[in-house]
């Protein structure tokens, strides 16, 4: 198999917020088609990375490349631009909107009337709201209101968001987080057929035994620090020493 091309590589990130150092010279790196999970306890930095690589905190040092190139990732537009998308865990839905109004909230399709007067043009949304929804297997409609569907709709609504700009690149945070059985059912499928679609995905998790049914490795941060990379099917005992102690499990 040839080598896979490197996405995103992060070196030596440091964030601090005044007294508190939340990254201290983590590195990271994402291949293409490759699922890479982020495994960690609360505070362990997992959120901060994923802000950085996001573009929506700085790392006080470090370097991002994209691609190779040096990447200056200064807000949410600039990683948007380079193919990163994020599904964060707050899913930033809107209860009384429907499902395209959602996908298409702040990058609204617009036509002008004789070149001039503009309006919003609610099918070319509403077909392409169709046309993602069937991408990511989800029987709704674009006109359901995001209050009505269920915990696993409304994140498989959140994710079909993240595909609106084609992106290389797609960065679940805590996906499957208070989802039904069957609801982080869904949510694994799709992540699983976003893979087969070309994306590569950096999923964030406390879950570990999530995380190992999907990836093809797992980064375990520790407060702030690195704390290991292992393969998916590594043992439990190995994750958790690493995740509690931020180091290998010791043995007799």
């Amino acid at each position: 198999m040839p080598d896979r091309e490197v996405l995103i590589t992060a070196e030596d990130i440091t964030v601090t917020y005044g007294e508190v150092t939340a990254l201290d010279g983590v590195d990271f790196r994402l291949n293409s088609q490759e699922i890479v999970g982020l495994v960690g306890d609360n505070g362990a930095g997992k959120s901060t990375l994923i802000k950085c690589l996001s573009g929506v905190t700085q790392p006080d040092s470090g370097e991002i490349r994209i691609k190779g190139e040096a990447a200056n990732l200064s807000n949410p537009r600039d990683a948007k631009d380079k193919g990163i998308e994020t599904a964060f865990q707050d899913l930033a839905l809107a209860d009384n909107m429907t499902v395209t109004q959602n996908i298409f909230l702040g990058r609204e399709e617009v036509q002008h009337v004789g070149g001039i007067l503009p309006f919003l043009d609610k099918g070319k949304m509403k077909q392409r709201t169709e046309e993602l929804l069937d991408r990511v297997n989800i029987d709704i409609s674009p006109d359901e209101k995001v209050k009505n569907l269920s915990g696993g709709e409304r994140q498989l609504v959140a994710i079909s968001r993240t595909l609106l700009s084609d992106p290389d690149i797609v960065i679940l945070d805590e996906p499957t987080s208070a989802l039904s059985v069957e609801g982080a059912e869904q949510v694994i499928d799709l992540i699983e057929g976003l893979r087969e679609q070309g994306i590569s995905i950096i999923l964030i998790s406390h879950n570990f035994e999530i995380v190992k049914r999907v990836v093809d490795r797992m980064q375990i941060l520790y407060q702030g620090t690195n704390a290991g990379v292992l393969p998916s099917d590594a043992e439990r005992d190995e994750i958790v020493s690493r995740m509690v102690a931020g180091q290998p499990q010791q043995t007799a």
